[in-house]
């Protein structure tokens, strides 16, 4: 292949990736747009930059103004800087979902210092090549196996683009090391050719690695998207569970209420259970005369006496107002009584010095596969059967 046949391979290549990086970089920009993601940001502003570095070279090559090489390089330099750093920004960002590892101003700084001494220290195009590509490739190549090293779910086909993109560099800076060497020196010489026409088709090369890498940036923010969705969608269930407890907790007796019956019917309703239903006596008199501070702590006193009175696993509901339901499994009339008793006995203890809270309780039994409400019913009548024993 001779050089015009290169320069015209060159020209197809250079055109090509202009067309992809402007593609990459509108790419970020609408996604970055639509999901407002950081790492998006620092992603589009890196392929702007790989397009700009793109730009300064294909308008070097067609105006070659040999007074404005320095000027050049250093903007070339300073663009490929710019676009390796902002695409490790980006990838630390997905990682690691904390603020940026280094301010403007120090990447700024640094990139700028890079781009004036490596434009002082180079002469010519294939010094700028020699330079560039291997800074280029060292840093993705190490860049890349940290951030596969890091063993975090969803970067491998990033770190697999960056890595891949690294080693072009590598083998880009090998040619251009290639073009300096004079004809017929050694041994290398022979890879003079190929190592030209490889350069003349290093752009289509870095297109299709450029694409991996893209590829690999949208499948890591998809998967890290999905791990978050997944995480807050597990937080808002547990929210929503948290919410349901304290909405189905009594907040003065820490008793649950009666829009836990449901559950409860349905947990007891296949083997059958006692139902016991407490209501307090002349409770509205209490408030009355003492005031609801003491109702309120006649209430809880009650409540303690029930839990204390009852066994672990029976469910003591505060059912409403001043009346509780007590669901016991595995317990007949005679022992329910005997609870009963204690808990009239716990009762016995004053509130306010003067105070005894009284009440009175109905059973019911709810048959293995019954009503649950029927015996709810039961229970409730026999409470105001024995209330109104109390009464006469």
């Amino acid at each position: 292949m001779d050089e015009a046949q290169q320069l015209l391979l060159w020209r197809w290549s250079t055109i090509v990736q202009l067309t992809s990086l402007a593609m990459a970089t509108a790419f970020f920009a609408l996604l970055a747009r639509a999901s407002r993601r950081p790492e998006l940001r620092s992603w589009m502003r890196a392929w702007f930059a790989n397009f700009l570095a793109l730009a300064v070279t294909s308008a070097y090559w067609v105006l070659q103004p040999a007074w404005l090489f320095p000027l050049f390089s250093v903007l070339y330099l300073a663009a490929k800087a710019v676009f390796v750093a902002l695409l490790m920004e980006g990838v630390w960002l997905m990682m690691h979902r904390v603020g940026r590892w280094y301010s403007t101003r120090q990447i700024a700084s640094v990139v700028l210092i890079y781009a004036v001494i490596g434009a002082a220290l180079c002469r010519d195009l294939v010094s700028i090549g020699i330079l560039q590509h291997t800074v280029l490739g060292v840093t993705l190549v190490g860049f890349a196996i940290a951030t596969w090293r890091s063993q975090q779910k969803g970067v491998q086909w990033l770190a697999a683009g960056i890595g891949v993109r690294g080693l072009l560099s590598l083998g880009e800076s090998f040619a251009y090391v290639l073009q300096s060497v004079p004809p017929g020196a050694g041994p290398l010489a022979g890879l003079v050719v190929p190592a030209g026409m490889f350069l003349s088709a290093s752009s289509s090369f870095d297109t299709a690695a450029e694409w991996l890498m893209l590829l690999g940036c949208v499948l890591a923010v998809s998967d890290r998207s999905r791990r978050e969705l997944q995480d807050a969608n597990f937080d808002l269930m547990a929210a929503q569970e948290d919410l349901r407890r304290l909405a189905d907790r009594d907040p003065l007796t820490a008793l649950v209420n009666r829009r836990s019956l449901p559950e409860i019917f349905r947990a007891v309703q296949p083997n059958g259970a006692l139902m016991l239903f407490f209501d307090l006596d002349g409770f509205k008199k209490i408030n009355d005369l003492h005031g609801h501070a003491a109702g309120d702590a006649c209430l809880k006193l009650f409540a303690s006496a029930l839990r204390d009175s009852f066994r672990p696993d029976d469910h003591v509901i505060r059912y409403g107002g001043d009346e509780f339901l007590v669901v016991a499994t595995g317990l007949d009339k005679p022992a329910a009584r005997a609870r009963v008793d204690e808990v009239r006995k716990r009762m016995l203890r004053t509130v306010g010095g003067e105070l005894i809270c009284k009440f009175s309780v109905g059973m019911a039994v709810l048959e293995p596969g019954g009503h649950p409400e029927t015996a709810l019913e039961a229970a409730d009548a026999q409470m105001y059967k024995a209330k109104h024993q109390v009464i006469a």
